[in-house]
């Protein structure tokens, strides 16, 4: 009887803590997907001198800019320019929906583009700061199948990767039946499904690519347990009071949202529209003043990673270009440096410049084709020393 005793004791106690072990991941398992929400803080930067005699100088210059490059006013613009919080200059004109006859203003959200890149890359940001992935952690690590083990979450952030771009080879009928709508998940299924060589090997070279941000979505889907869609809605745009600001999905979407136009005609969906992290962000200038802001948060990545993102990766060439970790850059030889990223999707053109060193946005968004809204960087020498060529685009003079 005694020795039966203890093994009888030993059996119990092996149940009791299997079972609280089986309880214990059951409850820690919900709050592990909560925990993943890295969510950005509203900030507003102090006031550096943006008096009043200083907001009507810079008012004056830019309305001067805007009547001679926007001279048409049927020309669609939903434009802003902020310095340290405060807004200089917004204007909102043309008809941004003709059927539904809807005014452009200032809470009609465009389609931003490739502008969304910069959105995408801050939410892969705020997860690497909290320790939820890492720069350098190979792609495969975290989506499953992924089958080229060389890539890694930087290398798609600056578009050194070597993958090939989604939309030149979905657009081969033996690929993709155009008639059904791509998603992302879809765009990882082909690579697996018909092994695609990679451009050049990976970390070779820079060469701007859609599919990079494409999956860089996917990971933010990983790793939050949510859709991009949601993701973005929990991590930056309901935190930072974005309400006009939100993810195209197709389904959801496409018969609501604001369509673009090429002069007066109306630009159609086509099967290249169900995916995003790439573009599909729709919004408006004054919901970008609120994520621009916050970007200059204290509380917005430490100071070693944020160093990381407004540094070239590329010097296989020579010249002025390079690309960070999702932001352009022009670097001058002066050490003067330019971020900018501009977009192009159907209709819709947009450019959002960020002079990080004066604290000012500018950022110019149109749903009728027109390359008018990359001219705004011509702006960025009214608040600093840059060297741009103005030439014949000299609307100061």
């Amino acid at each position: 009887m005694t020795l039966r005793l203890p093994v009888f004791l030993y059996a119990v106690l092996l149940l009791f803590f299997a079972s609280c072990s089986k309880k214990e991941k059951k409850v820690a398992f919900t709050p592990a997907v909560k925990d993943t929400l890295v969510r950005m803080r509203p900030f507003k930067p102090a006031p550096n001198g943006t008096t009043q005699e200083y907001i009507a100088e810079k008012h004056a210059a830019i309305d001067k800019f805007v009547n001679k490059v926007w001279r048409n006013n049927s020309d669609n613009l939903s434009f802003m320019v902020v310095k340290d919080g405060k807004i200089l200059y917004e204007k909102y004109q043309g008809v941004a929906d003709k059927k539904r006859n809807i005014a452009m203003a200032a809470d009609t959200p465009l389609h931003i583009a490739s502008v969304g890149k910069v959105l995408t890359a801050t939410a892969i940001l705020e997860l690497v700061d909290a320790g939820k992935i890492e720069l350098d952690q190979k792609v495969n690590t975290i989506l499953t199948n992924f089958p080229y083990p060389e890539i890694t979450v930087k290398t798609l952030l600056n578009h050194r990767s070597g993958l090939q771009n989604y939309a030149y080879f979905t657009d081969q009928s033996h690929i993709w039946d155009k008639s059904k709508v791509l998603t992302n998940q879809d765009v990882l299924d082909l690579y697996i499904e018909h092994n695609l060589a990679l451009n050049f090997e990976t970390d070779r070279k820079f060469t701007y690519c859609n599919t990079n941000y494409v999956m860089l979505a996917l990971i933010i889907e990983k790793i939050t347990g949510l859709t991009y869609p949601q993701a973005m809605q929990e991590m930056i745009f309901t935190p930072l009071g974005m309400n006009d600001t939100y993810v195209f999905e197709f389904d959801k979407h496409h018969q609501t949202a604001i369509p673009s136009y090429a002069g007066n005609r109306e630009i159609p969906f086509d099967f290249l529209d169900g995916t995003y992290g790439d573009k599909n962000i729709y919004s408006t200038p004054r919901d970008l003043m609120k994520f621009d802001m916050a970007r200059y948060s204290p509380n917005h990545l430490n100071p070693k990673l944020k160093k990381k993102v407004y540094v070239g990766y590329s010097y296989e060439h020579k010249g002025e270009k390079n690309y960070g970790l999702g932001i352009r850059i022009i670097e001058w030889v002066t050490g003067q440096h330019f971020y900018f990223h501009n977009g192009w999707w159907h209709g819709n053109t947009a450019s959002y410049v960020n002079l990080r060193k004066e604290q000012v946005m500018i950022i110019a968004l149109t749903n009728k084709y027109s390359t008018k809204p990359y001219k705004v960087r011509l702006l960025a020498t009214l608040f600093g020393d840059y060297p741009f060529d103005l030439g014949k685009d000299d609307v100061f003079n």
